[in-house]
């Protein structure tokens, strides 16, 4: 029953584990946040249960401004069944050279690190479902393939439990 019992428990926190950024720092092309996201973005994206069942489609356009020593990301979603939504992040940058981002419908503040063509950032998002607001943990990767194209995968998480995948596809406007 014991080993049982170590066995479970190393799988439970090998499945919470997951890289650390640091391993992409020598990754190519660097990933320059603000120069990426300054001026119009345009991503396409999908939500998938843990089953692989997807739930929904999005567009999202996203306009990046610098404003006062912040970084602003202004998100317009527009998804599959006709709904809208909008989400602005605000976005500073640390001496240590993470990012801190936050936004109405996440508490707390986002946590950013950024290594070579990558960037994880670690939040909890407040999700409306149903009437109820669930407070979900995103594990939120992203990777730069050239100066105008990245690629986003985040892990949704309700008491360490994985509740789906969040995958997008950016495209730096002209």
């Amino acid at each position: 029953m014991k080993k049982l019992l170590m066995v479970a428990l190393c799988t439970l926190l090998t499945a919470c584990a997951s890289p650390d950024v640091t391993q992409y720092e020598k990754a190519q092309p660097t990933l320059d946040l603000v120069q990426y996201f300054e001026g119009k973005t345009d991503a396409w994206g999908m939500f998938q249960k843990r089953n692989g069942e997807v739930v929904k489609r999005f567009h999202v356009e996203i306009t990046g401004t610098r404003r006062n020593g912040q970084f602003v990301l202004d998100e317009q979603f527009k998804y599959s069944d006709g709904t809208k939504q909008q989400r602005i992040w605000t976005l500073t940058q640390a001496a240590d050279g993470t990012w801190q981002g936050t936004a109405d419908d996440v508490k707390g503040t986002a946590i950013g690190k950024v290594a070579g063509n990558a960037l994880n950032w670690q939040y909890t998002m407040l999700l409306p479902v149903d009437g109820k607001v669930y407070e979900v943990k995103f594990d939120d990767w992203m990777f730069l393939i050239d100066e105008n194209a990245m690629i986003n995968r985040a892990s949704m998480r309700k008491f360490g439990f994985e509740l789906g995948q969040v995958t997008l596809f950016f495209k730096k406007r002209g």
